[in-house]
C-alpha cells in the first residue's frame, strides 16, 4: 500500500509542477482534458476492472451529476461547490438504485452491460422530455468567474480541480488493491459462486462498487459542466462518454492502479494528433477508440499496463540469465 501511496503522491506533485510551469492555454487545456479522460476511465475501472461488471452505460451517472449540478445552481441558486457535492450524491443515489434493481435479479455479463446502456438511454429520453432539464435545448450555466463559483480565470484552476478528483479515484483504487473489500470484490469478479461459498455476499459487494464508480462519474459530469458551462441530453447521456470511459480502462489495463491513467493519456494523445492532421471530422474519436481497442484485444489483452509488466519480467529474466 505504501508503494502505491508514494506513486500517487509523486504523480500529483509532478502534475502540480507541470501546471505551474506551463503558460500556454493550449497545453494546459490538453493536460486538463487528459486528466478528465483519466477520471472517466478510473471511475469505470472501479466497477468494470476490479468488479468485472462491464457497463456500457456509465454516461448515466455522468449525466445525473451534470444535470444535478446545473439544476441546483441555475434553478435553486446553490453555490457551485455545494452543487458539486450534490452532483456526486445524486450520482451515488442513482448508482445505488440501479445496482439494487439490476443485482436483485442476478443480471451479469452481457445482460448487465445492456441494462446499463438501456438505463442511460431512458434517462436521455427523460432529459429531452422534461421541462426542468431544458429539454433538447439543454441548460446554460451563467458565467460568474471566481474560485467560489468554480469558474476559474485560468485553466490552471480547472487542472487543480480535476487533479483532486483523479487523486481521490487513485486512492480508492489503491484501497481496493489492498483492502478486504477489494479482495471480496475481486473474488466476485473471478468466480461469483466460489465467492458466495466462502461467505462473500456478491450482491452487496457489487452494489457498493457501483456506488463508488457512480460517485466519480458524477464528479466528472459536474466538472464538465463547470468547464464548458453547458449541458444537453446528447452530451450528458450520449454513448461517447461511456465509450471513452470503458476504452480508456481496457486499453490501459483493467483492474490495475495506473492502467486507466495510461490508457486515457495514450488515447487523448492519439485523438489530438489525428485531429491536428485531419481536422474535426464527425465521429473521429470513436473511430480511433475502436481501432485501438481492436489492437489491444488482439495483441495485448491485459492492456498497456499488463504488457509493460510482461516486458519488465522478460527483461529481468534476461538479466538473470
Amino acid at each position: 500500500m505504501s508503494r502505491d501511496l508514494t506513486g500517487i503522491a509523486i504523480f500529483a506533485l509532478a502534475v502540480i509542477a507541470l501546471t505551474l510551469w506551463l503558460q500556454s492555454g493550449v497545453w494546459l487545456n490538453a493536460l486538463m482534458m487528459t486528466l478528465y479522460a483519466a477520471l472517466l476511465a478510473l471511475a469505470w475501472n472501479l466497477l468494470g476492472g476490479f468488479g468485472g461488471q462491464f457497463s456500457f452505460g456509465h454516461a448515466l451517472f455522468f449525466g445525473v451529476g451534470a444535470y444535478a449540478s446545473v439544476i441546483a445552481q441555475v434553478t435553486h441558486g446553490f453555490n457551485a461547490w455545494a452543487a458539486f457535492a450534490l452532483a456526486i450524491a445524486a450520482a451515488a443515489l442513482v448508482g445505488a438504485g440501479v445496482g439494487a434493481l439490476v443485482f436483485r435479479y442476478g443480471l451479469k455479463g452481457s445482460y448487465f452491460a445492456l441494462v446499463t446502456l438501456a438505463f442511460a438511454e431512458v434517462f436521455r429520453i427523460l432529459a429531452v422530455s422534461a421541462g426542468f432539464t431544458g429539454g433538447g435545448v439543454g441548460m446554460m450555466l451563467p458565467l460568474k468567474e471566481s474560485a467560489a463559483n468554480l469558474q476559474f480565470a485560468s485553466r490552471k484552476g480547472f487542472v487543480g480541480l480535476v487533479l483532486g478528483c483523479v487523486v481521490a479515484a487513485l486512492l480508492v483504487s489503491a484501497w481496493l488493491r489492498h483492502s478486504r473489500f477489494g479482495a471480496r470484490l475481486q473474488a466476485v469478479r473471478d468466480n461469483e459462486d466460489a465467492a458466495r461459498a466462502v461467505g462473500v455476499d456478491p450482491r452487496r459487494t457489487k452494489l457498493a462498487a457501483t456506488v463508488l464508480s457512480a460517485v466519480f462519474m458524477g464528479a466528472a459530469g459536474a466538472f464538465y459542466l463547470q468547464v464548458f458551462q453547458y449541458i444537453d441530453p446528447a452530451i450528458a447521456f450520449g454513448p461517447h462518454v461511456s465509450v471513452e470511459a470503458l476504452v480508456g480502462a481496457i486499453v490501459g489495463g483493467m483492474g490495475t492502479l495506473w492502467g486507466p491513467v495510461l490508457g486515457a493519456a495514450v488515447l487523448h494523445a492519439l485523438a489530438e494528433g489525428t485531429r491536428n492532421l485531419f481536422g474535426n471530422l464527425p465521429g473521429l474519436n470513436l473511430v480511433i477508440y475502436g481501432s485501438v481497442l481492436v489492437v489491444i484485444v488482439m495483441f495485448m489483452p491485459r492492456g498497456l499496463a499488463g504488457a509493460g509488466d510482461s516486458l519488465r519480467a522478460w527483461w529481468q529474466r534476461r538479466l538473470r540469465g
